[in-house]
């Protein structure tokens, strides 16, 4: 089976320092490919994926070629949604963050929106809006710009954020967030 090694952190040693880490690994014989990245900054990414990319058998298509994926459209609005409070909070938050879509409406034209971020503890509700609502709005931009590339449409997004004590911990409060 095709092994590639990734060396990630790459920003944290210099280059006269990993090129012999480099060859010692690629003396052993054991990967097709060892490409230095930096996930922090981008560094070599690409080239990863292409090395990963050009390994991979091709398959049959698993959904129509018109399809983005095979979830439904407000599943991938919440997925999008999280993902920018993920990347907006960096480590402020834990991963205790869900996003619940409360309505979803589908025009011609346009596609209107209602999500609430849930949150574990009143402290992660002020980072999640940040001061005059700056957190929130941004989170709210980023995701409705994405949505829009992504489907086509105008997206209408109003975000809510909610404390739900220890919902991760309760079956009912799981269900309510879609796990």
């Amino acid at each position: 089976k095709p092994a590639i090694l990734a060396i990630n952190k790459i920003d944290l040693i210099r280059k006269e320092k990993l090129l012999p880490i480099i060859d010692a690994y690629n003396a052993t014989g054991l990967f097709q490919a060892i490409v230095p990245i930096s996930a922090l900054s981008g560094d070599g990414v690409e080239r990863l994926v292409a090395e990963i990319s050009a390994r991979l058998p091709v398959g049959p298509a698993l959904y129509p070629d018109d399809h983005l994926s095979d979830r439904p459209i407000r599943f991938l609005a919440q997925e999008v949604v999280r993902e920018k409070v993920i990347l907006c909070t960096k480590q402020e938050l834990p991963y205790s963050t869900a996003v619940v879509i409360e309505d979803f409406e589908e025009m011609e034209k346009l596609i209107r929106l209602k999500a609430t971020i849930v949150c574990e503890r009143q402290s992660q509700k002020g980072i999640l809006i940040g001061s005059q609502g700056r957190m929130l709005k941004k989170i709210g931009t980023l995701a409705r710009e994405e949505l829009e590339h992504l489907l086509g449409k105008k997206i209408f997004l109003e975000l809510f954020v909610k404390v739900d004590e220890d919902w991760t911990k309760s079956e009912a409060g799981l269900k309510r967030a879609g796990y």
